[in-house]
């Protein structure tokens, strides 16, 4: 067992092969991991994958300028160069094109690398006597036959990118996260974007050479994401994405040895994907099982709404919970969780198996009322037949955020009753004590100040300042009526008591007017 585990683990870190390619696969790891962060947070995700395919132009560039000017063989610095400039000549271009064009820059993206890739494999054809590329090295990458020199290039990028990151962190996180604060706190945006670029553009060209086309851009994206699922933090990012990118350097290059006959860039390709898939499943916050057990005890939102929707009709009722499962059409246990969402809520108390709603709940069972019976009041204007009306409101009902209620209930002319003759609850948000309103708000029994008058409304009598009593409606609900101080009676229509704003009496009492109450 002892002699296995040896031939295993540890014969392999003794051979001087493997331990190239696991420092510098561990330094490509590592910068990208770092770099991968930026990228996945900025979503530049494709833009690593054009870079790592514009370098073939680049090197192929770097071939011929050693082979047509120097007459030899090109050098690990002027491939580095010609693929600089390519990738440089690369985001030059997408970010033209997104420009100037209505194309997008994921579209633009597709378009360029694409084609400055196939520049590079046209070059490659045309001076195949000249330039001596492998191309299924360039794709899959050589981490067992690392050079020397690949390695102090790799090194000294590996320096310069993390210097940049470490002494520009503040700056690189704030444009990561807020690009307009920053631009508000007068940081260079665009620059920070630029040099972020030419980071990248750097890891991705130097890179390639070591490990590959497809592994630079598994490790610039993989670990990166792996981390994201399982942190909120930058720094804790950036450091868990550089360790996600070494294990899998390390585990692709075990995978590779024992298995044998097998490129070494996509095993480690695998590894990291299979350590996204673990997080990816098990993540405490954001991992598929944490996601199942969350919506296992998610209590639906129609379902609480429903269960307030059962003392809606009642004002200090008491139910227990048999009924409201009838009323709801729900199994107990679910009814159960919805209470205790309840009371954790404060909109319920649950005595035993007794149900009461609190002050809070009970406004919002009044909300429900409100947005119910304006549904079914529209639901009717459209045609929908009046033995449906109940149902469908019953469906939209849940869609009673303010604006949405306030809009369809002016749509509607604010309405005193629904389809099937009960009171359509008032505006309960706006008519409160001391707030300014539309006049049109009001009904029968308010009263307030004048503030504001359209000037559809100069030639009447009301005034600002005057203190008016709203009085019954007419027509249908299509007319308002005010009594002014004098006694004398004004009448508008929807429109002009629009265009009269009132300050409603600090001592208005909760609920507005009695008639204004649900039945």
């Amino acid at each position: 067992m002892g002699t296995h585990l040896w031939e295993l683990l540890i014969l392999p870190l003794t051979e001087q092969a493997f331990q190239k390619a696991l420092i510098g696969g561990s330094l490509v790891a590592i910068v990208c991991g770092v770099i991968g962060c930026f990228v996945i947070l900025r979503r530049m995700a494709f833009l690593g994958d054009a870079l790592a395919h514009a370098m073939l132009a680049g090197v192929t560039g770097g071939y011929l300028f050693m082979q047509i000017l120097f007459g030899s063989e090109a050098h690990a610095p002027a491939m580095l160069l010609g693929s600089i400039i390519a990738g440089l000549v690369t985001v030059g271009l997408i970010g033209f094109v997104s420009r100037v064009s209505r194309i997008k820059d994921d579209t633009a993206i597709g378009i360029m690398y694409t084609a400055i890739f196939a520049v590079g494999g046209v070059l490659a054809s045309l001076f195949s006597h000249r330039i001596h590329i492998d191309l299924y090295h360039f794709v899959t990458g050589m981490v067992l036959g690392v050079e020397d020199h690949d390695l102090w290039m790799m090194a000294g990028v590996a320096v310069v990118v993390l210097a940049v990151v470490i002494l520009l962190f503040r700056h690189l996180q704030i444009t990561t996260f807020d690009p307009v604060m920053a631009a508000s706190l007068g940081i260079p945006v665009v620059a920070l974007n630029y040099l972020l670029t030419i980071c990248t553009s750097l890891v991705v060209v130097s890179a390639v050479s070591i490990v590959g086309v497809i592994l630079v851009v598994g490790l610039l994206v993989t670990p990166a994401a792996t981390a994201y699922l399982l942190c909120d933090r930058l720094s804790r990012m950036i450091c868990l994405s550089s360790l996600f990118g070494v294990t899998s350097v390390l585990g692709g290059l075990y995978l590779s040895t024992w298995i044998g006959n097998v490129a070494t860039g996509p095993s480690i390709v695998i590894v990291s994907s299979l350590q996204f898939l673990v997080v990816l499943g098990l993540a405490p916050r954001y991992g598929l099982l944490a996601d199942q057990l969350r919506r296992r005890g998610r209590v639906p939102q129609p379902l609480l709404e429903d269960i307030l929707g059962c003392f809606r009709h009642e004002t200090g009722a008491v139910l227990d919970v048999g009924t409201i499962g009838q009323r709801v059409g729900a199994g107990g246990d679910q009814v159960q969780r919805g209470l205790r969402v309840l009371e954790r809520q404060d909109l319920a108390k649950v005595a035993g198996q007794r149900v009461t709603l609190t002050a809070e709940g009970q406004r919002e069972a009044l909300r429900l009322l409100r947005a119910h019976r304006l549904w079914e009041a529209y639901l009717k204007q459209v045609g929908t037949p009046v033995d449906q009306l109940h149902a469908r409101a019953h469906q939209l009902e849940h869609i009673h955020d303010e604006q949405t209620v306030d809009y369809l209930d002016d749509q509607l002319g604010h309405p005193l009753r629904d389809p099937h003759g009960s009171v359509i609850p008032e505006d309960f948000e706006h008519l409160v004590p001391g707030a300014e309103v539309k006049a049109s708000l009001l009904r029968e029994g308010h009263r307030g100040t004048i503030v504001a008058l359209g000037e559809t409304l100069r030639d009447t009598p009301l005034r600002v300042g005057q203190v008016i009593r709203v009085g019954p409606r007419r027509k249908e609900g299509r007319q308002w009526t005010f009594w002014l101080p004098d006694g004398s009676e004004v009448v508008l229509d929807h429109a002009a008591s629009d265009a009269m704003t009132v300050k409603l009496p600090a001592d208005l009492p909760a609920g507005g007017s009695s008639s204004a109450q649900a039945t």
